[in-house]
């Protein structure tokens, strides 16, 4: 059984930073592109970035190029997202996806359950 398993999201200070990981079970991870969305209430889950299998990273909104970060540790079976400088308009639930091509749509075969990142202004 595939599983994703975010972890890491919190209530954190405007400013703060937190890493946000994505486990997998089930399933050789570094075969596999990762994305990370979030989904804000009343918005859209909307595209944060991706890491291919082979480390390649691309990232979604403007807002956070330049202070949000992906990375895979493949020993560990586990991808990170390394969010600095925190803003309140990145209060979002985080979620992973796996699946062979790194893409910014919704089309990933497999997903996480999502984790609760709040920042305070």
């Amino acid at each position: 059984q595939v599983q994703l398993v975010e972890s890491g999201g919190g209530l954190v200070p405007a400013g703060d930073s937190l890493k946000l990981s994505c486990a997998a079970s089930g399933l050789p991870l570094n075969r596999y592109a990762v994305g990370w969305f979030r989904q804000a209430p009343g918005k859209e889950r909307e595209f944060v970035g991706a890491i291919t299998w082979s480390g390649g990273t691309t990232y979604g909104a403007d807002s956070v190029k330049g202070r949000f970060a992906i990375f895979r540790d493949n020993a560990k079976n586990t991808v990170y997202l390394q969010m600095n400088s925190l803003k309140s308009e990145d209060t979002a639930v985080y979620y992973c996806a796996a699946d062979l091509y790194a893409r910014p749509d919704y089309k990933y075969e497999y997903w996480g359950q999502g984790t609760q990142v709040t920042v305070s202004s």
